[in-house]
């Protein structure tokens, strides 16, 4: 491919995008292999290439653009170099129109940026949150400890335990290491949040939103394999996921449990006041994640917030009967909107009486309310609200 056919490739994959995203379809890395699984022509180059091209552009926009081709004339302002491509030659794209639209910049829709700000994020904070993100991984203290072990590349030690950073597309799911469940991939804030939770050998600990079973693993790390550690999701292919990757790590101490929407409590009866601790990683808006989604602030709206934080207060409700006197709650949110952490918790708190905030001694993050923060610019980690409530 051309440069300029790299360009007109990128506008093309950049409409999917966006029509994606107001209809609520796949996200940008599926349809962005998606389109090049249909165009075998192109090499590896290539689809590193317009890869850049699209997320730059991505990120250069803040509501969401018109167009694909609007959203790369944002990204052409002030780059001539770019700009000559638009020469209308073969596969290239259209000249450039002066009067054409072209996409507004900033960090988010307008609302979503008054959201960020009132919750103390705007600024250097704000743009960072649009950078590229590195590579993390989580070294599986049930196989290997951090230092002596030997990788292929060697990881920048993190503030978490057992993490290490690597650059962005480093190959880690290719190395043997991370066949034999040595390593997995993991944020450094998620490994954080993690900590927080302080699993130890032979308690009772409930993920109550395990997903695909990232923070799960880690929990059965810290708790040495022993204990009853119990995965839950709504979501059953998710779910599925998880198995495999706990028989990976020499993790048989995960269960697994399937709830159904709005009556998890009716799979959860028989650990009613059990457990020393639940983790709750609850759904969010992700607003922390956009490093590695950028795409995602488009898909947001303010009924889409509301809907969230509505479930966020019921799984906190539903945790609270769960933990035994003296256990813990640990609510983690991948947002910096203090509507799902530092408002969430006080809320909790107020209708209540028998939880309060404990101390939270982390090696990154500020507080925030009864809880921390931790975000890209400060931290280098993905954005994250994580607040440990007791049970009194």
């Amino acid at each position: 491919m051309t440069p300029a056919a790299r360009v007109q490739a990128a506008i093309e994959i950049l409409d999917a995008v966006i029509a994606a995203a107001k209809a609520g379809g796949a996200p940008a890395d599926r349809v962005f292999s998606e389109w090049f699984r249909m165009r075998r022509f192109a090499g590896s180059k290539d689809r590193r290439a317009v890869r850049d091209l699209v997320y730059n552009a991505i990120r250069a926009c803040g509501p969401i653009p018109e167009s694909g081709r609007a959203a790369m004339l944002r990204l052409v302002q002030g780059d001539e170099a770019l700009a000559s491509l638009f020469d209308g030659g073969r596969h290239a794209p259209e000249p450039i129109d002066p009067a054409e639209p072209v996409a507004l910049g900033g960090v988010a829709p307008a609302w979503l940026e008054r959201a960020l700000e009132s919750s103390g994020v705007s600024g250097e904070e704000a743009l960072a949150l649009l950078d590229r993100a590195p590579l993390d991984v989580r070294v599986n203290a049930l196989k290997a400890e951090r230092d002596g072990l030997v990788l292929p590349v060697e990881g920048e030690p993190l503030p978490a335990r057992y993490g290490l950073r690597f650059p962005a597309n480093t190959p880690v799911e290719s190395w043997d290491a991370y066949e034999q469940g040595l390593v997995e991939v993991q944020d450094g804030g998620s490994q954080l949040t993690c900590e927080a939770v302080a699993a130890l050998p032979g308690e009772t600990v409930i993920d109550l939103c395990a997903g695909a079973g990232g923070k799960t693993l880690a929990l059965a790390a810290s708790m040495a394999g022993k204990g009853r550690l119990v995965a839950c999701d709504v979501d059953r292919a998710r779910l599925q996921r998880l198995a495999p990757r706990a028989e990976r790590a020499g993790a048989p101490l995960i269960e697994t449990l399937l709830m159904n929407p709005n009556r998890e409590l009716e799979a959860l009866a028989d650990l009613v006041g059990k457990a020393e601790a639940v983790l709750i990683d609850a759904p969010c808006s992700g607003t922390g994640t956009w490093r590695r989604n950028p795409e995602a602030r488009w898909r947001l709206s303010e009924k889409e917030l509301a809907r969230v934080t509505g479930i966020q207060s019921r799984l906190l409700d539903i945790a609270a009967t769960l933990v035994k006197p003296g256990g813990r709650i640990i609510f983690v949110t991948c947002s910096l909107l203090d509507a799902e952490g530092a408002d969430q918790v006080q809320a909790f708190l107020r209708r209540d009486s028998r939880w309060q905030a404990d101390v939270l001694d982390l090696p990154a993050g500020q507080p925030r309310g009864a809880g921390v923060r931790m975000t890209p610019a400060r931290d280098g980690t993905d954005g994250f609200f994580v607040a440990r409530l007791k049970r009194v």
